[in-house]
């Protein structure tokens, strides 16, 4: 959050720091670290203002004549076969370093999930593999990121003590009109800034709140809208930590039902992302 007191700015003061230890000397090392504290903040976070941009960069270039020179290019090896030779027509962009290529269809080798990447510049650098395919939705398993998904379904029934949730299992299966509490557990390794969860519903389900609305619990706001066949929470800031996400749907329809997954993305670093697992639910 950017505000008025020193602690809100937190880009403003680590490009401080890093020139006050550049001009102390003998801090190598200490410089080296919050450089890299300051561009890895920016790959899942926005830096605010041009206030902080321009801190960010004097800070980054500041006695740094190396992050400007066309230093060697990293090494990137996929099934122990260099990727220039497996790609020769790939090159990369001037200036920044940038290269993109993709495999499909036939080409799609499981030798090809052996990846080595090697840096040898002198300044740092990152990047994302992406392997798509194709499977049903109730045989998908739970990803293992940064960030961790699971979900879990309740029965809620009412009675002369209050609510009660029973968690539902092959012992406990809710039948037509039963409300249903969708409960989503998150656990974020690092802070992100636009972020999309979005929670696909089983069929034979409705939401009990259509309306879309803004909603603030447990130091987190987002706003919430329920589409046809998902229910999506939109987070501009999300902080490390755990989190838990409720809502309510109503059994309309009795069946077997995939429940679909949950998954959830960095707008900002599409790169870092997350899915549960699938499964089906039984409505009698």
């Amino acid at each position: 959050m950017v505000g008025y007191y020193w602690h809100q700015s937190p880009i403003e003061t680590q490009s401080l720091m890093i020139e006050l230890f550049t001009e102390a000397g003998n801090n190598a090392k200490a410089v080296e670290e919050m450089k890299i504290w300051l561009m890895r903040k920016k790959q899942t976070n926005n830096w605010k203002t041009t206030k902080a941009t321009a801190a960010a960069v004097y800070a980054l270039l500041l006695k740094q004549e190396d992050w400007l020179q066309g230093g060697a290019a990293s090494e990137i090896k996929l099934d122990n076969k260099p990727l220039a030779k497996l790609k020769p027509d790939v090159k990369a962009d001037a200036g920044t370093g940038y290269i993109k290529t993709s495999w499909i269809d036939e080409q799609v080798k499981p030798a090809l999930g052996k990846v080595e990447v090697k840096n040898n510049g002198k300044s740092i650098c990152y990047g994302a593999m992406y392997w798509q395919y194709l499977e049903q939705m109730d045989k998908i398993n739970p990803s293992q990121t940064d960030i961790h998904l699971e979900r879990k379904y309740f029965i809620k029934k009412q009675t002369d003590a209050g609510p009660v949730l029973q968690e539902v299992d092959v012992a406990h299966q809710p039948k037509t009109g039963d409300l249903l509490k969708v409960v989503v557990y998150l656990k974020a390794g690092r802070d992100y800034e636009y972020v999309q969860l979005k929670d696909l519903r089983p069929a034979g389900t409705e939401p009990v709140t259509a309306l879309s609305e803004y909603k603030y619990q447990d130091g987190l706001s987002y706003y919430q809208v329920s589409k046809d066949v998902a229910t999506n929470f939109f987070i501009s800031y999300l902080n490390k930590g755990s989190y838990v996400f409720e809502y309510e749907l109503r059994v309309a329809q009795p069946g077997n039902f995939s429940t679909g997954i949950t998954s959830i993305q960095c707008m900002y670093a599409p790169e870092f992302n997350a899915h549960s697992e699938g499964s089906r639910v039984v409505f009698k």
